[in-house]
């Protein structure tokens, strides 16, 4: 037999309360169209009337196959539930479902609220009454309830019946604090459970300051729990929610999991995991974290030559699951740790066929180890790393040559006495017999001001007719790192392009100066580019 499991989403809620996320109004209903697609059961879309997003978001939502819930509080002291103004503001907001937070710790019933435990408990049935009144399906956000029921189990108890007795759908356990360990809340769950409260009516709501927020909502799940609530790559106030990114592929493909427990993510929903994960990124303009569960970059890599070697054999023996299972894909990187195994793995998944005992493969490591040492690091840099490769083994096309370029930034005060920074460059590259010189001002106040912007602008304006095919290349991160001391100091830049198909690729560039070693970089972007989409190569003139 199996469970249906209830996926509910907040990052529209609780993710946005993230330090230093803002969503739009627009970029709402663009996530929710996402969180839609992979299958969530619910999606909590804000808090109606708290701000003016979430209400022109309510008014305007994009049509979903998974509930729309607006979030909102028990009604207040001193009023009754059909007057209570705040109240009133998540039920004109005309979703199906609503979910309201109310207080479970008798502390915070004394200290925030103010009132009698009583009362509290009595606000508790009298919102959840009203609706029922008004025909909405009903969930209880119970807020510190593991820290309350820690202190007082039995008024902790109290305040979910409150709600479960006036016809709440769910009752939702809160760690608010993010402070219990997974062992406590099995045992709170399960006195959940034996309170008279089914399984099939209980959730949870981890966060993650003590890092177990996913550890807590399957040691939630596997006491008899039956819905989940999270947020989308782990967003939230402080340290986090738990990451659905995280729950969704451990529910569908660890045991017992699998067997035990249903979802209505279906396979081909899963395989678009990392594109959901990115696009939230995307939205955020935030660089996506590589030791991410699933998803990361670093997710499926494999550096020991030892590894590698395994591997090659039998991805099985360390991979725990396909990396194509959630959309994301093996890497062996190259480093100087790398063997062979590594390297014919990593050409071999570049769609480069070599011998074993080529010579070639020697002098590929040997380079790539020598260039290690000069501050270069090719276990992240995969593109660059590729053309290295292709070099040494006569399979890389000459599509244009960097002749020369230069850069200047001069900070100035304009015309209204303002202090602006302006950045030119001017690149001139070899483009089969043709020769072509292009200039590129940053315009002052707008976008990126700086050099290395002002070079990959030149550097992308007029390839000719190879301009098509990096006309949808965007660089998305830009990182650099100082090695060794003194006058022996290298910079090492690192940048991570995207383009229109979702590819993402990462470059490096290392030199004493760091508009050398970004310029080195972006050649390397748009030269992978060029390579993996089949450009032609222009033809050069004849003797």
């Amino acid at each position: 037999m199996t469970h249906r499991i209830h996926l509910y989403d907040t990052t529209l809620r609780d993710g946005a309360q993230t330090q230093g996320v803002q969503f739009s109004t627009a970029e709402k209903a663009r996530i929710a169209r996402l969180l839609d697609d992979l299958g969530v059961d619910s999606i909590e879309g804000g808090w109606p009337g708290a701000n003016p997003t979430d209400s022109d978001f309510f008014r305007d939502a994009p049509p979903l196959r998974a509930r729309l819930t607006a979030f909102g509080m028990t009604k207040r002291p001193g009023r009754s539930a059909s007057n209570d103004d705040v109240l009133a503001a998540v039920l004109d907001a005309r979703t199906p479902a609503v979910c309201l937070v109310g207080k479970s710790h008798p502390f915070h019933v004394a200290t925030a609220l103010g009132i009698a435990l009583d009362d509290n408990l009595a606000n508790i049935r009298d919102s959840f009454a009203h609706l029922r009144s008004k025909g909405r399906a009903a969930l209880f956000d119970a807020e510190h309830f593991f820290d309350g029921f820690r202190a007082d189990p039995a008024y902790a108890l109290a305040a979910l019946h409150a709600a479960h007795d006036e016809g709440a759908e769910w009752v939702v356990l809160c760690d608010t604090n993010g402070g219990t360990l997974p062992a406590e809340v099995a045992r709170a769950v399960e006195a959940v459970l034996a309170s008279g409260i089914p399984g099939d009516r209980v959730g949870i709501h981890a966060h993650d300051d003590t890092g177990h927020a996913v550890a807590n909502s399957l040691a939630a799940l596997d006491a008899g729990a039956r819905q989940i609530q999270g947020t989308l790559n782990g967003l939230g106030e402080r340290c986090g929610n738990a990451n659905l990114t995280t729950l969704i592929p451990t529910l569908l493909l660890k045991q017992p999991y699998a067997n035990c427990y249903r979802t209505g993510v279906t396979e081909d929903a899963l395989r678009g995991l990392l594109r959901a994960s990115r696009t939230l990124d995307d939205i955020l303009n935030r660089v996506p974290a590589r030791q991410a569960p699933y998803v990361g970059a670093s997710a499926f890599a494999h550096k020991a030559g030892l590894h590698a070697s395994a591997i090659l054999k039998d991805p099985t023996t360390y991979e725990h699951v396909p990396p194509e299972a959630v959309g994301n894909a093996r890497i062996v990187p190259m480093s100087n740790q790398a063997g062979q195994s590594n390297l014919r793995s990593r050409l071999a998944a570049a769609g480069i066929e070599a011998a074993p005992g080529d010579p070639r493969l020697g002098r590929i490591l040997e380079d790539v180890k020598e260039r290690e040492g000069r501050g270069y690091a090719y276990d992240t840099a995969q593109a660059s790393f590729e053309l290295l490769a292709r070099r040494h083994l006569d399979l890389l096309p000459r599509h244009f040559e960097v002749e020369r370029y230069r850069v200047i930034s001069e900070r100035r005060r304009n015309a209204r006495g303002e202090v602006v920074t302006v950045s030119e460059a001017v690149v001139t590259v070899l483009i089969g017999g043709d020769r072509r010189t292009s200039f590129y001002e940053n315009p002052t106040g707008e976008g990126d001001q700086g050099p290395v912007n002002a070079l990959s602008r030149a550097l992308a304006m007029d390839l000719g007719a190879l301009q098509p095919f990096i006309a949808d290349m965007n660089l998305t991160d830009f990182a650099v790192r100082v090695t060794g001391d003194g006058t022996d100091a290298v910079t090492r830049v690192l940048i991570d392009s995207e383009d229109g198909e979702g590819r993402a690729w990462t470059t490096v560039g290392a030199s004493a100066n760091i508009i050398d070693a970004s310029f080195e970089a972006l050649v390397d972007a748009i030269a992978w580019k060029l390579v993996r989409d089949g450009a032609p190569v222009p033809a050069r003139p004849g003797p």
